[in-house]
C-alpha cells in the first residue's frame, strides 16, 4: 500500500519528510534502509538520513505556523484529532500488521497498541472544549482575577522504537490540541508507522507547520532539535543515558526550554504468600516476556516470598519453556523477535553476564536463532534464579525477555529490594492482603504501582511517569498532566 510521503525507487518505497505541510526529500540527499525484525532480508522502506538544514527547515516552518495553530478555537484543533482518529481507525488492520513488521511484536500485541494510540487521539481531542483557565476572587473590590492556558509554543518530540505509534501519539495529540507546533523525530529502527498519523492528521486538514517530521540520526537531528534557538519544549522518551545528555546541554543554552524526559527502568513485581498463583502467573509471564520484554514497565525483577519461590517459580519456568517465539504475523506466535541485530546482542551479553555473575538460568539464556542471516533478531525469554541485588542484571535495564529471581523473607525485605536500584518506574505487587498492598504503595519509590496487575498496560487519562532516574520528574505525561505540560498559565487582573 503507496502511501502520502512515499516515492517508488527501484522498488523500495521511499518515504519523505514533512515540512511546512508538504513531502520533502532530505538535503542531504542520503537515505536509510528499515528492516524487518523477524527476517531482515525483507527491506521496508528507505528513508530520509536528515541533517542539521532540514531540522531547520523544520523549525522555521513550525515557527511561521505557530500563530496560525496557536489562535485557531480550541474546539476546532480537537474536530481535526477527530478526524485524525476516525482516519486511523479506517487503517487500523493495515497499521497493525506494518507495525508488527516493523517492529516485531505480535499481531495482537501491534492490535492493542494501534487501538490506543486511536484512542488518545480521541480523548485529546474531547479534551478541546475544556481548555480552561480559572476564576479566582481578588482581595480587592472590583477586581476580576482569571487564568488562561496558552500553548508553549514550538515544541520538539523525540520517541523510541518499542511503542512507535503508541508514544508519538500521546505526545502529539496533546500538543497540538493545545496549539503547540510539533518538530517530530522517530526512531531510527520504526519510522514507517509514523507516516500514517503524519498523513492522517495531514488527511484531516491540519495546517502547514503544525507538525512537521524529520527522520534521522539522533546525534545529529535530535542534537539540532534540543539546540534549536526556536525551541520552547522538549519530550522525550528513551534512555537515561540520552536524556541526561539532553537535559545538561538545554541546561548549557542560552534559552530556557521546558523538559518533559521519561526514561529508563528496572521495574520488580513482589509476590507475597497469600497471592492467588494462578493468577499470578500469567500476569507475570506476559509483564515480563510480552512484548520482548521491550518495554520501559516490563517486569524485570521478580522478588518472592521464601515461603513460596520455589512453586512459583517452577510454574513460571514451565509456562516461559511452553512460550512460542517467532514471526509476530504467524498465528500462536506469543513473542516476536527483538528489535535489531543490535538489541538483540544486548540481550545475550546480558544472559552472559547473568551468568558470569553467578545467576542460576532456570529457562533458556540462549541465542533463539536458527540461521542469524536470515530467521530474524529472535531470543529465548530467561530466567535467572539466586540473583542478588548487587548484581548488574538486577540493577541495569536490558530492555529484553530476561527475568531476575530474587527472594524476600518479609514485606519489609520486599520493599527494600524492590527500592535497590536507581530507577523508579513502575513496581507491583501480589497479594491478598489489602494492608501490605498499601503499605508496599507508600513506600515503594516509583511513579506507578500496580497491585495485582501487570506492570505493564497504561491508562491514558491516568499520570504516567517515574521517580528517581526513570524520569525528569518534572511534568508527567497522558491525562490532564499533558496539557499542563503544553500550556503555560496566565494571569489576567480586571478592574472595572
Amino acid at each position: 500500500m503507496l502511501i502520502m510521503g512515499q516515492n517508488s525507487v527501484r522498488g523500495l518505497q521511499e518515504f519523505l519528510n514533512y515540512i511546512g505541510g508538504k513531502w520533502t526529500k532530505s538535503k542531504t540527499g542520503k537515505t536509510f534502509q528499515v528492516s524487518n525484525p523477524a527476517n531482515p532480508s525483507q527491506l521496508l522502506g528507505k528513508f530520509q538520513l536528515s541533517g542539521r538544514e532540514d531540522v531547520q527547515e523544520a523549525m522555521k516552518a513550525a515557527r511561521d505556523g505557530l500563530k496560525r495553530w496557536a489562535t485557531t478555537p480550541a474546539p476546532q484543533r480537537g474536530k481535526i484529532l477527530y478526524r485524525a482518529a476516525r482516519i486511523l481507525d479506517e487503517l487500523a488492520e493495515n497499521l497493525s500488521k506494518t507495525l508488527t513488521m516493523e517492529e516485531g511484536k505480535t499481531l495482537k500485541e501491534s492490535e492493542g497498541e494501534v487501538r490506543r494510540a486511536i484512542d488518545i487521539f480521541l480523548y485529546y481531542a474531547g479534551m478541546a472544549p475544556n481548555l480552561d483557565g480559572k476564576n479566582i476572587p481578588s482581595a480587592h473590590q472590583r477586581t476580576f482575577l482569571y487564568t488562561k492556558r496558552e500553548p508553549i509554543g514550538v515544541v520538539g518530540v523525540m520517541t523510541p522504537w518499542n511503542f512507535p505509534i503508541a508514544i508519538p501519539a500521546w505526545k502529539i495529540a496533546p500538543a497540538l490540541v493545545c496549539g503547540d507546533c510539533v518538530v517530530f523525530k522517530p526512531a531510527s529502527l520504526t519510522p514507517l508507522i509514523s507516516h500514517y498519523i503524519i498523513e492522517a492528521l495531514d488527511k484531516a486538514s491540519l495546517p502547514p507547520g503544525a507538525l512537521n517530521m524529520v527522520t534521522g540520526p539522533g546525534r545529529e537531528v535530535g542534537e539540532e532539535i534540543i539546540g534549536s534557538p526556536e525551541i520552547d519544549a522538549i519530550s522525550f522518551t528513551g534512555s537515561t543515558e540520552v536524556g541526561h545528555r539532553i537535559n545538561r546541554k538545554i541546561a548549557a543554552g542560552k534559552k530556557f526550554v521546558r523538559i518533559q524526559l521519561e526514561l529508563g527502568g528496572k521495574n520488580p513485581a513482589v509476590v507475597l504468600p497469600d497471592a492467588r498463583l494462578e493468577d499470578v502467573v500469567p500476569l507475570i509471564k506476559s509483564s515480563a516476556f510480552g512484548l520482548t520484554g521491550q518495554a520501559c514497565t516490563a517486569t524485570s525483577r521478580l522478588i518472592v516470598h521464601e515461603s513460596i519461590k520455589d512453586k512459583l517459580v517452577k510454574r513460571i519456568s514451565e509456562e516461559a519453556e511452553k512460550l512460542k517465539v517467532g514471526n509476530g504475523l504467524l498465528p500462536g506466535v506469543e513473542m516476536g523477535p527483538a528489535v535489531s541485530k543490535d538489541q538483540l546482542q544486548k540481550d545475550l551479553d546480558y544472559i552472559e553476564l547473568g551468568t558470569r555473575e553467578g545467576a542460576k538460568v532456570l529457562v533458556g539464556g540462549k541465542d533463539g536463532r536458527k540461521d542469524p542471516e536470515t530467521h530474524g533478531f529472535f531470543v529465548r525469554p530467561t530466567i535467572f534464579d539466586e540473583v542478588h541485588k548487587d548484581m548488574k542484571i538486577a540493577k541495569e535495564e536490558i530492555f529484553g525477555p530476561v527475568l531476575s529471581v530474587m527472594t524476600a523473607s518479609n514485606i519489609d525485605e520486599a520493599v527494600e529490594l524492590a527500592n535497590s536500584t536507581d530507577y523508579g518506574l513502575t513496581a507491583g505487587i501480589y497479594t491478598t492482603n489489602l494492608s501490605n498492598a498499601i503499605d508496599f504503595a507508600d513506600r515503594v519509590d516509583a511513579g506507578v504501582i500496580k497491585i495485582n496487575k501487570s506492570t505493564v498496560g497504561l491508562e491514558y487519562q491516568v499520570p504516567y511517569g517515574g521517580f528517581k532516574q526513570s524520569s525528569a520528574q518534572t511534568f508527567k505525561e497522558q491525562g490532564q498532566e499533558a496539557i499542563d505540560f503544553y500550556t503555560r498559565i496566565k494571569a489576567v487582573y480586571v478592574g472595572y
